[in-house]
């Protein structure tokens, strides 16, 4: 299996536990689908699929239903008679990814229902956590993460990136999930928390992903120092009561919405997969709800810096 390959499977089961770090519908396809002929749409170009994989698509897009509540039909025939729900070569798209790169059918299925039944969407409250980005944003991106996690240190850059290319339409909201099995997760945790008290969160959570092995406390000092925080009050403020309910009530919601992993990251309250990258979901999201996409320049990850100038991506070179 190519490393692509792989890759992209890892994605597909990356909240179902494939690629986390862990702690503590009507229109589905038949389990034995009689055969349908080969589907040729306009719009979606299956030049990349062998026979077999034609034939999987094809029984996909004819059996799975519009993703629209007032379009009754399969996705190819909403396609082919161009009706009005702007889902469904979306999901034909996404579909096709899927069996390209050799998702199984109950994670086509699976993927499906998830990013478009409406069902699926989940009341996630920012509430008054650490966020970037306005809040009126048509886009909320809420994420469960754990400093420790490795999975939540390579997703961090790619969120950032996110953030900044749609300045005006994401917020970025960060909910604190240290795991049991994370010797040092509770106290970066902690130590995010009291930087966040002297107005440099986003400071410190780059630091503390940039720099995974180093987390002991002369560590979380060293950084402290760096960023212009009272070391005494830094102290107190990471022992503190406010701290410990922080933690406790971000627990509290990812156990109310079954969290099992990190990173777990919700978008406008559906969760997300890597069935599609960050941008292609957020494209699509504003789609749906009428909002135009226009991304700002691309920035390499190194030159992201928040609202004030300060750089929002630490290297780990000191």
């Amino acid at each position: 299996m190519s490393s692509a390959k792989a890759w992209v499977l890892i994605g597909f089961g990356l909240f179902s536990g494939g690629s986390t770090c862990h702690g503590q519908s009507s229109g589905e396809v038949t389990k034995d689908p009689a055969p349908v002929a080969d589907v040729n749409l306009a719009e979606v170009d299956t030049s990349s699929l062998t026979t077999r994989e034609k034939k999987e698509w094809s029984q996909y897009v004819s059996e799975l239903l519009a993703p629209c509540a007032d379009t009754p039909v399969p996705i190819a025939q909403c396609i082919r008679e161009h009706r009005t729900c702007g889902k469904c070569l979306p999901a034909a798209k996404m579909i096709l990814k899927g069996v390209r790169d050799g998702a199984t059918r109950d994670m086509v299925e699976q993927s499906f229902h998830n990013r478009f039944d409406a069902d699926k969407v989940k009341n996630v409250a920012p509430g008054d956590s650490p966020s970037l980005g306005p809040s009126g944003a048509a886009i909320v991106v809420i994420e469960f993460a754990d400093f420790e996690c490795p999975h939540c240190q390579a997703t961090a850059p790619l969120l950032d990136q996110l953030v900044q290319e749609h300045k005006d339409t994401v917020r970025f909201v960060y909910k604190f999930f240290p795991l049991s099995g994370h010797a040092h997760a509770e106290p970066c945790a902690r130590a995010a928390i009291a930087a966040w008290q002297q107005g440099r969160f986003w400071e410190m959570h780059h630091r503390l992903f940039a720099n995974p092995d180093k987390y002991d406390q002369t560590d979380f000092e060293n950084y402290a120092r760096e960023l212009g925080i009272d070391i005494v009050k830094f102290r107190s403020d990471m022992q503190s009561q406010v701290a410990t309910d922080r933690i406790a009530a971000d627990r509290k919601l990812a156990d109310d919405l079954k969290v099992a992993g990190t990173p777990t990251i919700y978008i406008n309250g559906r969760l997300y997969e890597r069935v599609q990258s960050f941008e292609e979901w957020v494209s699509l999201e504003l789609q749906m709800i009428g909002v135009a996409n226009t991304p700002a320049p691309t920035t390499s990850v190194a030159q992201v810096v928040d609202a004030g100038g300060k750089p929002l991506i630490d290297s780990g070179k000191k």
